[in-house]
């Protein structure tokens, strides 16, 4: 590139930036917000009445086939005859259910990073980085710009539902609080950006967009939580919040470390424009009480948010406290009866035979191409028209109480490794929540063969097996982030099998639940050690002393 041409580019790159720098502020001003909120609200009325007129079945089978016509060239769709698609019953019959690690192992790996017409047409511009595999710290989930336009989609559906149920309500006069974590992006190759996919939101975010919403991008894509936690709360504190969201036990530290910094008592008087609160990633009963104690106020209203690194799934309908499935937003959803998952010809429903009460593991095929994808949640129906469901649960071992999103191998590994560094072996072991305001903490129940000299060794090594093997649980153990070193109860020889025995589940096929992610069964089996004198010793949760 000479000179000219060089000096050229620089200053068409300048005046860009004065161009979104000038929407910015003329988006920002008290007219145009005023104005943002009636037309949203104008908005919201109409994309609400579109929503309730739906056939949800007659939505999805077309959204499958426009699904499966822009794919037919790709690698994928030329494998599995997207061409001859003209129904659900054929794309069941030709594409079969996969895991990420099948789709990773029978497509994506060989290609990382760059994924060019493979499984969707064009290159996939951004990877969204999650934990949860057994390949790995990390799933690389692909993002298409059609993707990232589904995910706008379904977000400004959920704020349409809040706004048509509230008449009154003003969310733009003030700023929306996005709470994400270590957004920083990398670049793998060219064309292509990797990192979490609260960083892939916050750079597709339009210029017009950013005079409503906090923090700004710099600090946005931060990738030093501590760092970024002190300034978010800082800088939040003169920011006119309307809204704020995130996964529910991030609020939770969020809340505390605003009102310490405030010394206010809720945080309805720090943020007194605060009208919405929109909560998920984890169940959130266990929070509840600490929601009602933080923000002080029944002027400030809850919704959850059902979204996953594959796609927004649900969102919590105000009329009914349900989640209402998302339905015309460029994913076809199918569910599978949880007894049957793994088994050689499962039963595949979609919206147009699911039935109700029935626990359901979900499937997608989205508009990045992740297609007849086992996302590992389990949802259970409580109406069809209009589809609403209920989160209960995984697919598998998992343990998300706070957000941690820690699967058995992941732990499996981590007690192996901190039992072989401290000279110690590990018989059996269970893990589950134990909840306490404002967060709680793991506890680790285990019976040993060869004991650790130094439990607290052992404790230290676990938690740093755990911090290396999952990001999430790192970025909640970090400061901050509010969970502490986990409790470890050690139990006498022989303890797990009294308590199996006391069960009636001792032996055969029978083995020792090695996680809880509901608390319950954890509490039982501490209060049964405890109670028949087999717990040996303890260390607390929290610093070693």
């Amino acid at each position: 590139m000479n000179t000219t041409e060089s000096n050229a580019s620089v200053a068409t790159g300048n005046a860009f930036m004065d161009f979104n720098a000038i929407v910015g502020r003329l988006a920002g001003a008290g007219p145009v917000r005023l104005a943002v909120d009636s037309g949203f609200h104008i908005y919201a009325r109409r994309r609400m009445r579109h929503v309730s007129g739906l056939d949800p079945a007659a939505v999805q089978r077309r959204t499958l086939l426009r699904l499966t016509a822009t794919a037919a060239a790709t690698r994928f769709g030329k494998d599995h005859g997207f061409g001859s698609v003209r129904g659900v019953e054929d794309f069941q019959r030709q594409v079969p259910l996969r895991t990420y690690e099948d789709l990773w192992n029978a497509y994506l790996k060989e290609r990382y990073p760059v994924y060019d017409n493979l499984t969707w047409p064009g290159r996939i511009p951004y990877l969204a980085l999650t934990s949860g595999t057994t390949t790995g710290a990390n799933k690389y989930i692909p993002v298409s710009a059609a993707m990232v336009r589904s995910n706008r989609k379904a977000a400004q559906t959920m704020i349409a539902a809040y706004l048509d149920s509230r008449p009154g309500a003003r969310l733009f006069r003030g700023k929306l609080f996005f709470l994400g974590g270590s957004s920083d992006l990398t670049s793998p190759a060219p064309g292509v950006s990797q990192g979490d996919l609260s960083g892939i939101a916050s750079r597709t975010v339009g210029p017009w967009l950013r005079a409503y919403t906090f923090p700004p991008l710099d600090l946005a894509l931060d990738p030093d939580w501590d760092r970024k936690l002190r300034r978010l709360v800082e800088l939040s504190l003169r920011e006119p919040i309307t809204l704020v969201s995130g996964v529910s036990s991030c609020l939770v530290t969020l809340f505390q470390r605003v009102l310490e910094a405030s010394g206010k008592a809720t945080v309805a008087e720090v943020w007194p424009t605060l009208e919405l609160v929109v909560h998920g990633g984890v169940k959130f009963e266990p929070y509840r009480a600490s929601f009602a104690t933080l923000l002080g106020s029944p002027r400030v209203h809850l919704q959850e948010s059902y979204p996953c690194s594959e796609g927004f799934v649900a969102f919590g309908d105000p009329q009914t406290g349900l989640l209402r499935l998302l339905v015309d937003h460029g994913i076809f959803f199918e569910f599978v009866p949880l007894e049957e998952l793994g088994t050689d010809r499962p039963v595949r429903h979609w919206l147009g035979n699911v039935e109700i009460g029935v626990n359901y593991a979900i499937v997608v095929s989205t508009c990045a191409g992740m297609w007849a994808h086992i996302i590992g949640d389990t949802v259970r129906f409580e109406s069809l028209n209009p589809p609403l469901l209920t989160f209960t649960g995984r697919t598998k071992y998992y343990l998300s109480a706070f957000g941690e999103h820690l699967i058995s191998e992941e732990v499996e590994g981590a007690i192996a490794s901190a039992a072989t560094a401290v000279g110690a072996s590990v018989r059996d072991w269970h893990v589950g929540p134990v909840f306490r305001e404002p967060l709680g903490y793991h506890r680790f129940v285990v019976e040993f063969v060869q004991p650790p000299t130094d439990l607290s060794a052992f404790r230290r090594a676990l938690d740093a097996e755990l911090i290396a093997r999952n990001a999430h649980y790192e970025w909640f153990r970090a400061e901050g982030g509010g969970l502490p070193a986990p409790e470890i109860c050690v139990v006498k020889p022989g303890g797990f099998d009294a308590w199996m025995r006391s069960r009636g589940k001792l032996g055969g096929q029978h083995k020792v639940p090695r996680m809880d992610s509901s608390g319950t069964l954890t509490a039982e089996l501490t209060d049964y050690v405890k109670n028949e004198g087999l717990l040996e010793r303890a260390l607390a949760d929290g610093a070693d002393s």
